[in-house]
């Protein structure tokens, strides 16, 4: 679907299917941990249920932090803080999830703890994440398919298998380069 077409009710209709994950996490620093991952339905109803507070805690349980939820976003590591960010976007029942280089303010650690968790999310809910990266690595780990863009333009697409094995475009190869730190 050509979303650049879009406009008004339909727009917005679109854009409530749509949730982001930055990385800066985004938080709310002065909301608890189960505040945060409410926000989006303060925010879209004006209230939160209880019932938006029993899902809220269903997804805390998903991420692993359901035992954090009385906690605020500065007593959390970053990749704590980027599991209640990927909490907060499921409250919304995304179609798809944008990560907008998600996992580039984490240790090496909490980046696979991240993005096995944005793998399991997307094999026990069928939502379709979109990650924007720079990083090669984290496309090979959870991506299926791949696009490259230069200059906001797409260049090259495929399979991860395909374009990591035979790039066609000069904007992946360069992407895919392997430094030879022996030569």
């Amino acid at each position: 679907q050509d979303v650049t077409s879009l406009a008004g009710a339909e727009l917005r209709s679109y854009r409530r299917r749509v949730a982001m994950i930055f990385q800066n996490f985004g938080l709310l620093a002065q909301k608890t941990v189960l505040a945060n991952v409410c926000f989006p339905y303060l925010a879209a109803n004006g209230r939160v249920t209880d019932q938006n507070r029993a899902r809220a805690l269903e997804l805390l349980e998903m991420v692993g932090l359901a035992d954090r939820a009385d906690s605020y976003p500065s007593q959390l590591s970053g990749g704590q803080q980027q599991r209640v960010a990927i909490a907060r976007a499921l409250a919304c029942e995304p179609d798809y999830i944008l990560c907008d280089e998600a996992t580039s303010a984490l240790d090496p650690a909490s980046t696979n703890t991240v993005l096995k968790l944005l793998r399991q999310i997307n094999r026990d809910t069928g939502v379709t994440i979109i990650v924007i990266t720079h990083s090669m690595g984290v496309v090979e780990k959870i991506c299926n398919n791949v696009v490259v863009l230069e200059a906001g333009r797409v260049v090259e697409q495929g399979s991860v298998a395909d374009v990591f094995a035979a790039p066609r475009s000069q904007a992946a190869k360069v992407l895919l380069e392997r430094v030879d730190w022996d030569a």
